[in-house]
C-alpha cells in the first residue's frame, strides 16, 4: 500500500520506519491482535536490510552475516521474532569464512577449535593456550547473557512476572550477571596478551558494535562467543537474501492484519496536550493512534520529527539519564560497492565473506582500514544470472560523513570523491579475485550521503557510538506519553539481533501481560538455552 492510496483514519499504533527493528514490532503487535499501520519512507522495505535488484543480480543493501536462524533452541533474538510471528526462513548454512590480514590471509571458521588451528599457525603454543584461557572464561558470562531470552522482556512493572519464569534457570548466573555491563577490555585485558588476538578480538567487536573492546559491552561479545563458539555451529544465509527476511517479517505482519505503506514519508509525530496521538505524512495526511505511536528512526532522526513538543516534555527527553540524545555519539558511516559479475572461469574456492584489515596499527577504527566482502551468490545462485556472481563490499561504519557534507550529488566533484573513495574496497576485493576490474557487468557506489538519503539516517551514520560502562542505551520508553521508540539507538544498541530484540520488547511492552505470557510458552522448553 502506498500512502497515495490512504484517506486519513485511526489505529492502534503506527510504527514510523520499516526497519528490521519496525518490523519485529510490529508483526508482533499484528500477532498480539493489535491494528498496526507501519509507514516507510522509502519504496521498499527494510530499512538498512532492505534488497534491492538491478539487471537481474539481487543486491544485499546491508546485513550480510546471519546466524541462529536455522536451529532451535536459538540465541538469536531474531529468530524468537520469527517463532512468535508463526513464520519460517529458510537459510542456507555453512561455517567458514576468509581473513585477509596483515599477517596473511587464510579462511577460518565458527567454533572454537579451528581458530586455535590459526593460531597455531601464526602465533605458536603460548597464543592457544591464551585462547583456551579466555574460552573458559567466556563460557559462564556466555550462558549469563542468554539467560533470560529478549521474548520475556518488557518496560513496565509487568516484567517481574513474564521474567520469572526464568529465573531459576538464571539464578546460577547472579554472580556473572553484572560483568556484563562493563567493557569487554576490562575481561580480554586480564587474559589475552597475545597482540594478535587482541586484534582479533578488537576486530570482533568493532564488527559487533561498531567500537572496538574497550567500548563494547561485555555482553555483546559473550552473546557472540555463546553463538559462535560451540560445538556444531553454523552461520546462515537467508534463501533470497536480506530481502527474503524483510518479506518474512511482512508476511507476518499482514497475514495478522497489519499494514505496510511505502512512500509514506513521516513529517511529524503529532502531539495533543501532553500525548502523541499520530503522524502526518508527507502531502498532510494524518494517521491517528489509538494507543500508541512507535519510531524506529533513529534518536537524531526522532527529535527531527518533534517541533512542537513542549519544552518541559521535550527537554528531559534530550537529557534522559544525563545523556542529550541530541547529542548522542554518532558511528561514522559507510562506503559501499555493488557488483554485478562475470564468474566464468573464476576461482572455485570463493567464501561466502571475507574480512580484509590493512593495517593492525591504525585500530581497527581508522577510516577505511577494515573492509568486508560478500559473495552471497556463492551460497544462493538464485541472487545472478546464470553464470554471474553478485558482490557487496563495504567499508563498515569507518567512513567520516565530514568529508561528503554539502556535496551536491549531481556534481562533477561528488563523482570524483566517489572514484577515490571506492578505491581502497576495489584494492580489497582484488586480493580475492586479481582480474575483478575486467570481469564487472554492473557496479554502483554507495557514499554516506546515500545512506542518508535513501535510508533517512542522519549524517548516514551505523548508529548510536554509546560507549560501554560510559553511557547506557535507554529503554523503548519516553518522556512523552503515547510515544516509544525500538531500534538501534535504543536498548540493546546496533545489530541485527539487537535491533530485533528491541522491537520484540517494545511490542511486549504494549501487549497485555496475559497475551506475552501465553507467547512465552513457545519458549518454556528451551530455557536454558535461548
Amino acid at each position: 500500500m502506498t500512502a497515495s492510496t490512504l484517506s486519513s483514519e485511526q489505529t492502534d499504533i503506527v510504527v514510523i520506519g520499516s526497519g528490521i527493528g519496525g518490523l519485529s514490532c510490529a508483526a508482533l503487535l499484528a500477532q498480539y491482535g493489535f491494528d498496526v499501520i507501519v509507514c516507510e519512507s522509502h519504496s521498499i522495505p527494510g530499512g538498512a536490510a532492505h534488497a534491492f535488484e538491478r539487471n537481474g543480480f539481487k543486491f544485499d543493501s546491508g546485513p550480510s552475516l546471519y546466524s541462529g536462524l536455522s536451529y532451535k533452541p536459538s540465541a538469536n533474538p531474531l529468530r524468537h521474532v520469527l517463532d512468535a510471528i508463526g513464520e519460517e526462513l529458510p537459510c542456507v548454512t555453512y561455517d567458514t569464512w576468509g581473513c585477509c590480514l596483515p599477517e596473511g590471509d587464510f579462511d577460518t571458521s565458527v567454533g572454537g577449535d579451528q581458530f586455535c588451528e590459526i593460531l597455531m599457525r601464526f602465533r605458536g603454543d603460548d597464543a592457544v593456550a591464551e585462547w583456551r584461557s579466555l574460552q573458559h572464561v567466556m563460557a559462564p558470562l556466555a550462558q549469563a547473557a542468554i539467560a533470560i531470552p529478549p521474548a520475556a522482556m518488557r518496560f513496565d512493572a509487568g516484567a517481574a512476572l513474564t521474567m520469572s519464569r526464568f529465573a531459576l534457570s538464571s539464578l546460577r548466573h547472579t554472580a556473572n550477571i553484572p560483568k556484563l555491563t562493563g567493557p569487554f577490555s576490562r575481561i580480554m585485558d586480564g587474559v589475552v596478551k597475545d597482540p594478535f588476538i587482541r586484534n582479533w578480538l578488537n576486530l570482533l567487536c568493532f564488527l559487533l558494535s561498531g567500537l572496538p573492546a574497550d567500548s563494547t559491552s561485555t555482553a555483546e561479545v559473550a552473546f557472540m562467543f555463546a553463538d559462535w563458539y560451540r560445538p556444531g555451529v553454523m552461520l546462515d544465509y537467508p534463501i533470497g537474501g536480506s530481502g527474503a527476511l524483510v518479506d518474512t517479517l511482512v508476511r507476518g505482519l499482514e497475514r495478522c492484519g497489519g499494514k505496510l505503506m511505502l512512500g509514506a514519508h513521516v513529517e511529524q509525530v503529532l502531539i495533543e496536550g501532553d500525548r502523541a496521538v499520530g503522524v502526518r505524512l508527507r502531502g498532510g495526511k494524518v494517521v491517528k493512534t489509538r494507543k500508541y505511536v512507535v519510531s524506529n528512526s533513529s534518536v537524531w532522526d526522532t527529535l527531527k520529527l518533534l517541533p512542537s513538543v513542549p519544552r518541559q516534555l521535550r527537554y528531559p527527553w534530550q537529557r534522559l539519564k544525563a545523556v542529550s540524545r541530541s547529542s548522542t555519539p554518532e558511528c561514522d558511516s559507510f562506503m559501499h560497492l555493488h557488483l554485478g559479475i562475470d564468474a566464468q572461469g573464476i576461482r572455485s574456492d570463493l567464501a561466502c565473506h571475507y574480512i580484509i584489515v590493512n593495517d593492525w596499527e591504525k585500530g581497527v577504527t581508522a577510516p577505511q582500514n577494515v573492509v568486508l566482502v560478500s559473495i552471497p551468490s556463492v551460497l544462493d545462485p538464485s541472487l545472478a544470472p546464470p553464470g554471474k556472481h553478485v558482490i557487496h563490499v563495504y567499508t563498515p561504519g569507518n567512513e567520516p560523513y565530514d568529508l561528503w557534507q554539502g556535496m551536491d550529488r549531481r556534481s562533477q566533484e561528488y563523482a570524483q570523491q566517489k572514484s577515490l573513495r571506492a578505491e581502497v574496497m576495489w584494492q580489497a576485493l582484488q586480493r580475492i579475485i586479481p582480474d575483478i576490474r575486467q570481469r564487472c557487468d554492473l557496479t554502483l557506489v554507495g557514499t554516506p550521503l546515500t545512506h542518508e538519503r535513501y535510508l533517512r539516517r542522519h549524517r548516514g551514520s551505523y548508529g548510536p557510538a554509546i560507549r560501554a560502562g560510559v553511557g547506557l542505551f535507554p529503554s523503548p520508553r519516553t518522556p512523552i506519553p503515547g510515544l516509544l521508540c525500538c531500534g538501534d539507538s535504543t536498548f540493546p544498541g546496533i545489530g541485527l539481533p539487537a535491533v530485533a530484540a528491541s522491537g520484540m520488547m517494545t511490542a511486549n511492552t504494549i501487549a497485555p501481560i496475559h497475551k506475552h505470557l501465553q507467547m512465552l510458552n513457545l519458549f518454556k522448553s528451551s530455557s536454558t538455552s535461548t
